[in-house]
């Protein structure tokens, strides 16, 4: 009976993380557009830019990983922001 609790509440985590995941995509693409037009004119990436955008590449691995299956810990916003993945590699 466990099982089938854990999914019913995977339906309601997924559903409620995807908005927020969705709308914090939104965010990351205009960051991203920012930093590639930054690094133009520049000639550097801004650090702190990429980092941000690390986190939610991080925070979607989590959901894509809950949502699979694969594991049991929740994404964001019902548990803290996982650490990140990987770091700024200049």
């Amino acid at each position: 009976m466990g099982e089938r609790i854990e999914v019913l509440m995977r339906i309601v985590v997924s559903v409620v993380s995807g908005l927020v995941l969705g709308i914090w995509r939104w965010f990351i693409v205009v960051i991203g557009v920012i930093n590639w037009i930054y690094t133009l004119f520049a000639g550097r990436r801004m650090q702190e830019l990429a980092e941000l955008s690390e986190k939610w590449n991080t925070q979607i691995y989590t959901y894509f990983r809950y949502l699979t299956m694969v594991s049991n810990e929740r994404p964001f916003p019902f548990t803290n922001l996982a650490k990140d993945i990987s770091k700024f590699k200049k």
